[in-house]
């Protein structure tokens, strides 16, 4: 039956505009008795099918640049300053590592022997840093790379 025949219906269904004395006698012999027409039913299936077909090509294209460039950046460097400072005190104990005013303070200290046994402070060390900023400007070669795209026609070979 041609698909231009068949009308669809709302629910997915299709009508056959024919009327009974068009459609052919079919017998039925499973059940014994013979059925007066048969309608074929019909069902369409799709395939799809892809293919890969070359367009065009890209070619692409790497540039590399230098460039000089002057960097002056500071630099530090730390120096240390010792001073030695007798006291000859005497003290209760061993004195613990202090800092006063940016110096650090380490304090030596001997037992000598007196009538009793005292702590006697006999020096202290005094250690001062100094920041110092030095520049060194250096020339340094930078390089940037650029590409750019350029599209290469492809060519047509079904004309």
């Amino acid at each position: 039956m041609p698909a231009a025949v068949m009308i669809p219906q709302q629910d997915g269904s299709f009508s056959v505009p024919l009327r009974r004395a068009e459609l052919v006698p079919v017998p039925r012999e499973e059940q014994g008795e013979t059925m007066d027409a048969m309608v074929p039913v019909l069902a369409e299936e799709l395939e799809v099918q892809k293919r890969v077909i070359e367009t065009g090509t890209v070619r692409l294209t790497k540039a590399v640049y230098e460039r000089e460039v002057r960097v002056d950046e500071p630099l530090f460097r730390a120096e240390v300053e010792v001073t030695r400072v007798p006291l000859q005190r005497v003290v209760d104990g061993p004195v613990p590592v202090r800092e006063e005013h940016g110096t650090t303070i380490i304090s030596l200290v001997e037992e000598v022997l007196v009538v009793e046994k005292r702590w006697m402070l006999r020096e202290e060390i005094h250690i001062r840093t100094h920041r110092l900023e030095t520049h060194q400007p250096q020339q340094i070669t930078l390089r940037s790379e650029e590409v750019q795209v350029e599209r290469v026609p492809h060519a047509d070979t079904h004309t």
